[in-house]
């Protein structure tokens, strides 16, 4: 009877409000951003609110404020099961993900509550503490979700002095019963990012954008038609006097390296132009998702780094992970990753390899990489808020370690993120 009371308080209807309403607000701005609207002093406003009822909530609405962040951020994670003819299953995706945000926040804030028990410190730290660590906790190496990501296009800042001003205004404030300390927050306004706007974007590199639908991409017929556009796009780059051109993940819907004319002739015309592009690479019958870069009549690969979980490897148990795979992918095997990640130098310029999901890992920023190649199939989750959160989080990354990011694209348009400035092809 007891554990019944006790699961039931979890389904009050104003707890599950106010965990709907956090989960709201955090994500408002990418859902804006979807639509194309993006106002720095809406996003400010909206992330601050989202705070606020992060600091007043207690611990069954952070519960829920943990399930529906997985719900509305990250719903479009089923949607590439259309592909592999297993709709049925995307309820049961959706479910997972936000039960596992739920049981994540659950642990962080029971342990917030405990320190307050025990140690007598006041759960409003507490909460600061688990809110500036959540970035650094990823579930299955997935890490999209980190919360001062709410500031990314807003007139605060995303660095992690930044964040921890904010929240330590707000828990002084609110502890104190003062808001005086809520100007705290001034401090936390990235001023040199404001002052910074010299541009040294290569207006050398063109970046392709593809439109082809997935279930296009892999049918056999089209092959031919794919490839034909590959090479009329880098006639006309040559055309137009550029010095790099740049494809998307996998525009070659094949394993390049044994694709021995149509490297012939990849060759030939890196004589002219610099060509980067996604392809798939055998090597030894293990498959890798590949860039290959073609310069001066030759051609080197850069291997993918970071995949995807569940998408390219299994992060469970291989046992696991081998009876998902025969389930859901047909028995198909796990990418191989690289491990290290792949630096090139284009015309006396050093650009850091990344395809997609791995571009927006810490990983790939270490030693701060003045410049990366990004090359993305975003057809497998169109159409979703997936691109969108992709570019926001390019963004916070462009922001944070000063990084030049050039961003070719299938199934949106293609840009460049300059100091987390955006501009498109």
């Amino acid at each position: 009877m007891r554990i019944v009371i006790k699961i039931s308080r979890y389904f009050t209807i104003n707890k599950i409000t106010m965990g709907f309403f956090i989960a709201f607000l955090s994500s408002a701005s990418i859902y804006l951003e979807w639509i194309g609207v993006s106002n720095p002093f809406i996003n400010t406003i909206l992330a601050l609110l989202t705070l606020y009822l992060w600091f007043i909530g207690d611990k069954i609405s952070w519960v829920w404020s943990g399930f529906f962040i997985g719900l509305l951020w990250f719903w479009w994670m089923g949607i590439s099961f259309i592909y592999y003819q297993i709709a049925w299953a995307i309820p049961f995706v959706l479910i997972i993900i936000s039960f596992i945000y739920a049981l994540l926040f659950y642990l962080l804030i029971s342990f917030v509550y405990l320190v307050e028990k025990h140690l007598k410190i006041h759960n409003l730290f507490g909460k600061a503490l688990i809110l500036l660590v959540l970035s650094y906790i990823h579930p299955f190496g997935f890490d999209w979700f980190k919360p001062e990501l709410i500031f990314t296009n807003s007139y605060l800042g995303i660095e992690k002095w930044q964040f921890f001003l904010i929240l330590l205004s707000f828990a002084l404030a609110m502890y104190k019963k003062k808001i005086l300390f809520l100007t705290l927050i001034i401090g936390a306004y990235p001023y040199a990012s404001h002052f910074q706007k010299e541009s040294i974007i290569n207006d050398k590199i063109k970046l392709v954008s593809t439109f082809t639908p997935v279930d296009e991409k892999w049918i056999p017929q089209f092959k031919q038609k794919h490839i034909d556009e590959i090479f009329i796009n880098i006639q006309k780059a040559i055309r137009e006097e550029k010095e790099v051109v740049v494809f998307p993940e996998s525009v070659f819907a094949l394993y390049l390296n044994k694709e021995k004319n149509i490297l012939t002739l990849l060759k030939d015309y890196s004589k002219y132009i610099t060509i980067v592009t996604g392809g798939l690479y055998n090597d030894n019958n293990l498959p890798k998702n590949s860039t290959y870069i073609f310069k001066d009549g030759e051609y080197t690969v850069a291997d993918k780094v970071v995949l995807v979980p569940f998408g390219e490897q299994n992060p469970l148990p291989k046992w696991m992970g081998k009876w998902i795979n025969e389930l859901f992918f047909d028995g198909a095997p796990d990418y191989v990753g690289a491990t290290d990640f792949t630096d090139y130098t284009i015309k006396n310029t050093t650009y850091r390899n990344a395809i997609c999901f791995e571009a927006t890992s810490e990983k790939l920023y270490e030693g701060e990489p003045k410049n990366m190649i990004v090359i993305s199939n975003n057809g497998w989750l169109v159409p979703s808020i997936e691109a969108t959160e992709q570019k926001i989080l390019l963004q916070y990354y462009s922001k944070k370690y000063g990084t030049t990011i050039y961003h070719s694209i299938n199934m949106s348009d293609s840009y460049v993120v300059f100091k987390g400035d955006v501009f498109y092809e």
